[in-house]
């Protein structure tokens, strides 16, 4: 955008701002583990951050799926050219 304006996420201190927000976030979600009691299904729910570690966990494989899936699906850059 070269209309000169400034956005929100431009400023380095909102973004700073932001980071430490999620932080706390996930500081405050790890909290509630102390705190809320689940209704486990499996025994391997009980681990300590399980929930974490398995949307991690899932992220990560979604991450590497992609990257493979891209070399499927990619077309030359002048493919609508011709």
């Amino acid at each position: 955008m070269s209309d000169g304006k400034r956005r929100f996420l431009d400023n380095p201190r909102n973004v700073r701002w932001i980071i430490r927000a999620l932080y706390g976030l996930c500081l405050l979600l790890v909290a509630a583990e102390f705190v809320v009691h689940r209704h486990i299904e499996h025994p391997f729910e009980t681990l300590f951050g399980f929930h974490a570690l398995y949307g991690l966990v899932a992220c990560v494989i979604l991450v590497l799926a992609a990257r493979e899936l891209r070399k499927l699906v990619m077309r030359r850059e002048d493919h609508y050219d011709d």
